[in-house]
C-alpha cells in the first residue's frame, strides 16, 4: 500500500523552535551569531504554537508542484513529558495527523482509514521524508556535530523580511540541504528540504500564535468506531 502521508516538513519547524540550532561555528560571519541567539531566546520562551500551514512538494522529474493547505498546533517537549504536533490538512484532501512523542496517527475520513506507526518508520513513505522527521529528536549537541549552518542573506518569505539560513549535513544523508527563513523575533516561518534527487518540500507558517492555550486533549483524533485500522 502506498502511504501518501502529508506530515510534510513540520518537524523541521519543530526542531528549529525547540532546539534553536545553537551551532558552534567558529567561522560564522555577519549576523549568524545574533540570529542563533534570537532563535534560542524564542524557543526557551515558547510553550505552545498554532498556525496556518502551506506545504509545496516539488517533483523534479515531472516539474510539478503539489500544494497542501491546513493548520497546525504544537506543544514542545519539556524535561518531563513528550512533544505534541497536530496537522490538519483541508486542501486538496482532508487528512488529520497527530504526533505524540515517537508515535503518530493519520486519519483519512474519505477512506474511513486510520494509519498508526512510529515516526522513525514514517520515512518509508515517499510523502514523509525521513530526514525531516529526524530533526524531532536531535539534541543541540547532535545538530552541532552534524550540520554546518550558513547565513545566505535577507529574503522575503510570507510577506516578511527574513534571514535565510542553510543547513548542510556533515555526514551522508538522503537529502542535500535544509534551509530556514527566520523572522526578526527568531521564529522560523519557512523551511525547505532538497532531496538528493532534487525533489523538494517547502513549508510556510503564517498567522502564527505563540503561547496560546493548547492542551494534550487537542491532540486526540476523533474517528468512527468502525474505522479501518492499519499499521504502518
Amino acid at each position: 500500500m502506498k502511504k501518501a502521508f502529508k506530515l510534510g516538513m513540520l518537524p523541521l519547524f519543530v526542531a528549529a523552535i525547540v532546539l534553536g540550532f545553537s551551532v558552534n561555528n567558529a567561522n560564522a560571519q555577519g549576523p549568524l551569531p545574533e540570529i542563533l541567539k534570537r532563535m534560542d531566546a524564542m524557543n526557551k520562551s515558547l510553550t505552545s504554537l498554532k498556525a496556518d500551514v502551506k506545504m509545496d512538494k516539488f517533483q523534479s522529474q515531472l516539474g510539478e508542484t503539489d500544494t497542501s493547505i491546513g493548520t497546525t498546533s504544537y506543544i514542545p517537549k519539556k524535561t518531563k513529558g513528550m512533544m505534541y504536533v497536530r496537522l490538519d490538512w483541508s486542501k486538496p484532501l482532508v487528512e488529520n495527523i497527530v504526533i505524540q512523542g515517537e508515535k503518530y496517527q493519520l486519519y483519512r475520513p474519505r477512506l474511513n482509514q486510520l494509519i498508526e506507526g512510529r515516526t522513525s518508520d514514517a520515512g518509508k513513505s515517499n510523502k514523509v521524508p525521513g530526514n525531516a522527521l529526524a530533526f524531532m529528536s536531535m539534541s543541540k549537541a547532535q545538530l552541532q556535530a552534524n550540520y554546518t549552518v550558513s547565513y545566505l542573506g535577507q529574503e522575503n518569505a510570507g510577506g516578511k523580511t527574513t534571514w535565510h539560513l542553510e543547513l548542510v549535513p556533515k555526514n551522508k544523508t538522503s537529502y542535500k540541504t535544509a534551509e530556514l527563513w527566520v523572522d526578526s523575533n527568531g521564529m522560523p516561518i519557512q523551511a525547505k528540504v532538497i532531496e538528493q534527487n532534487n525533489d523538494s518540500t517547502t513549508v510556510l507558517l503564517s498567522n502564527i500564535q505563540q503561547n496560546v492555550t493548547v492542551s494534550a486533549t487537542d491532540f486526540q483524533l476523533k474517528f468512527p468506531a468502525n474505522v479501518n485500522r492499519l499499521k504502518a
